[in-house]
């Protein structure tokens, strides 16, 4: 993977997009990446879709889905495969994902005593991208941010071509790089909550993690997932 073809003054700030991608291969090994364990066929961990799942997916086909977020730049390149034939790619899948801003706060909600900030009309952080012949998809974002008793993390859903769910998952984050990125300006220090303390990756945080984070906080990072259906 050429990381200069897509990492461009990675920081997003006023709601800018710093950098395009031009073109992204899903899912290659990277030296310097750190690995999780999705690579050997086992079926993704089943996650629960949070409190606050996108209510419109299907208005969101967007493969942009910074909006008017500021953060640390990242691309997101997630293949989904097929526990049934080997991990075959699957083409023709919608991949549904969503994540906190900077601050902790989601899209489409707001309000609650769970999030105060009310972004019920907001679809920042949002997007929906159908898989290609090799089973890719990738979404410009930002690196996410994490709110009170959670480790940071990023939903992902896999639906079929008439929308039903195939699996709903989620992508944990390696805490040094977590470290890094919550130091830089704009987001709101470290955790509370660690990756082993997390209720839902505690008994799956190998699986969840991210099969490779690659990058800094000055030119932005690449995360590369498996998805195993």
């Amino acid at each position: 993977m050429d990381r200069k073809k897509f990492l461009k003054r990675g920081v997003l700030g006023i709601g800018t997009l710093a950098f395009i991608p031009t073109a992204v291969t899903s899912c290659s090994d990277d030296d310097d990446s750190n690995t999780g364990s999705s690579s050997d066929c086992e079926l993704s961990p089943r996650e629960t879709e949070g409190p606050f799942p996108i209510k419109s997916p299907s208005e969101l086909v967007l493969s942009n889905i910074v909006s008017d977020r500021s953060g640390v730049a990242m691309v997101i390149n997630i293949q989904v495969v097929d526990n049934d034939t080997n991990c075959e790619p699957i083409e023709g899948v919608f991949v549904d994902i969503w994540h906190c801003d900077a601050d902790g706060n989601y899209s489409e909600y707001g309000n609650t005593q769970m999030q105060q900030t009310d972004y019920t009309d907001k679809h920042f952080l949002r997007g929906r991208q159908t898989t290609d012949a090799s089973g890719n998809v990738s979404f410009v974002s930002i690196y996410p941010g994490w709110y009170r008793g959670r480790a940071p993390h990023i939903h992902v859903e896999v639906l079929d071509s008439n929308e039903n769910s195939l699996m709903v998952t989620q992508i944990a984050f390696p805490e040094d790089t977590s470290s890094g990125v919550y130091a830089t300006t704009g987001y709101n220090g470290e955790p509370d909550t660690s990756n082993t303390s997390d209720n839902v990756f505690s008994d799956s945080l190998a699986n969840n993690m991210a099969d490779s984070i690659t990058g800094n906080t000055t030119d932005g990072f690449v995360l590369t997932k498996v998805i195993t259906v």
